[in-house]
């Protein structure tokens, strides 16, 4: 059976808290990403920067990109999946929680180890099981 480690993107780069909207916003359009990790200490995951979170809470709000930290915008507990679960896991916990990127973590440690996108998703389904991805994902 296909894990999650086989599906995820390896080594995603994180941002620490501590860095601005627009030093994110930056390395966004650089690796071409629409979402970071916010990582703490030894890639620990904080929480998840998407594009859409810089726009509307603080660009949308009349902040600035360049004074609000990224820690400001981890709120919650990101939903994760360990490496070494199996795809369909992967696919229910995205599906239940209606995420399009899913931070991938080893045990025991619970350190950032990859992510997995819709894209990543899309490489290992069939088309029909796509179909119904993408259609549940889009749903909002």
């Amino acid at each position: 059976m296909t894990t999650a480690k086989e599906i995820m993107h390896p080594g995603a780069e994180c941002v620490t808290g501590e860095q601005t909207l627009a030093e994110a916003a930056r390395i966004m359009r650089d690796r071409g990403v629409g979402a970071l990790p916010i990582c703490g200490e030894k890639q620990k995951l904080l929480g998840i920067l998407t594009d859409r979170d810089i726009v509307l809470k603080c660009v949308a709000e009349g902040r600035d990109p360049a004074a609000v930290r990224c820690v400001e915008l981890a709120v919650g507990r990101p939903t994760v999946i360990e490496e070494d679960e199996e795809a369909d896991l992967v696919l229910e916990v995205m599906e239940e929680h209606l995420v399009r990127r899913l931070p991938v973590i080893n045990h025991p440690d619970h350190q950032l180890v990859g992510m997995i996108s819709e894209a990543d998703i899309a490489r290992h389904l069939s088309q029909d099981r796509l179909a119904e991805f993408v259609t549940t994902i889009t749903a909002r």
